[in-house]
């Protein structure tokens, strides 16, 4: 069983910065995709950035550019840096943890949410 927990979401003015963290209850990142997703109101669920086992990552096209995904492996951390946020960028963000070769191998954290006004 992997326990995830978001933290570091708010309220930021647009064009600020906000930094997410996940943190998991154990060290996975060597077997896991680890991922943030997002859910604004009446919309689905979107992925929003991806780490891969070796550190190769993936991003969605809107947010390419001003999001950046990491980890520290020594903290069982995920982060993601949001710079030059935008209104569009509200939204419930969730850390998701995948791997397809155990089951059950797909995890979610609990969400925070991030609003982008002035």
């Amino acid at each position: 069983q992997v326990q995830l927990v978001e933290s570091g979401g708010g309220l930021v003015q647009p064009g600020g910065s906000l930094r997410l963290s996940c943190a998991a209850s154990g060290s996975i990142f060597s077997t896991y995709f680890m991922g943030w997703y997002r859910q604004a109101p009446g919309k689905q669920r979107e992925l929003v950035a991806l780490i891969n086992s070796v550190g190769n990552t993936n991003y969605a096209h809107s947010v390419k550019g001003r999001f950046t995904i990491s980890r520290d492996s020594a903290k069982n951390t995920v982060y993601l840096q949001m710079n030059s946020l935008k209104p569009e960028d509200t939204a419930v963000y969730y850390c998701n943890a995948h791997n397809p070769l155990v089951s059950p191998g797909l995890y979610w954290g609990q969400g925070t949410q991030v609003t982008v006004s002035s």
